[in-house]
């Protein structure tokens, strides 16, 4: 299968009135393991098959290593609100996509793919695996901000979300655009165990709490599929 035809899955964290940004920032504090969750998926590579038991798969992932690379695509203004000391986000293929010329973008590392779009920016991967031996593709995650998420939502080949649901409204000024719970949008709301085998690892039944002393925050994982 053509790197343009791999499937895309969104991965975002929202509020109830589906939130996701204030000043370009989250407008809930750090939640490290909604952020320990995001690293680990984006990291995983997908396993060939599954065995049935999530825990047991450790081994065929520990194979998998070195062999396939996941990719995050995200927009210049996600790529910026990323503390530098983090970027790129490691052991995962960054795409930045921008109207930008590269050289306007501050110094990106070589191994940074710029694009003007999702698609244009998977067809230069596409060359790259071809012609420079890069790493063949695990999964594509399109990470943000807003725009990003919508022209991914247009695409045809955009089939998962995972959502991370904060039970908790917080001043936003950029949202999510779909509303995933609106039947007329074609999103489903899947299982946990649907959940597990997607993101390869045990999902908790009940929300989980983090944050700082002064706000403790309710969320809890989601997984969302559209034919």
């Amino acid at each position: 299968m053509s790197i343009k035809q791999l499937p895309l899955t969104l991965i975002v964290a929202a509020t109830p009135k589906n939130g996701i940004g204030k000043n370009g920032a989250l407008p809930w504090p750090m939640l490290k393991k909604e952020m320990a969750y995001f690293a680990r998926v984006t990291k995983r590579v997908p396993m060939p098959a599954n065995t049935g038991s999530v825990q047991s798969d450790a081994w065929k992932q520990a194979n998998l290593e070195g062999t396939r690379r996941n990719v995050v695509i995200m927009g210049r203004k996600t790529w910026e609100s990323i503390p530098p000391k983090f970027r790129p986000l490691k052991d995962r293929t960054n795409i930045v996509v921008s109207t930008q010329d590269r050289s306007k973008l501050g110094g990106l590392p070589e191994e940074v793919l710029v694009a003007r779009d999702i698609m244009s920016g998977l067809e230069a991967l596409e060359r790259r695996v071809r012609d420079d031996g890069a790493l063949p593709v695990g999964r594509a995650f399109v990470i943000g901000g807003a725009s990003i998420y919508k022209a991914a939502m247009d695409l045809p080949q955009t089939k998962s979300i995972l959502m991370t649901r904060i039970h908790k409204d917080y001043e936003c000024d950029t949202f999510f655009s779909e509303d995933l719970e609106d039947s007329r949008a074609g999103w489903q709301l899947r299982t946990r165990k649907e959940l597990q085998e997607y993101v390869h690892e045990v999902v908790s039944e009940e929300p989980l709490t983090d944050g700082s002393d002064a706000d403790q925050v309710s969320f809890q994982f989601q997984l969302y599929q559209r034919p």
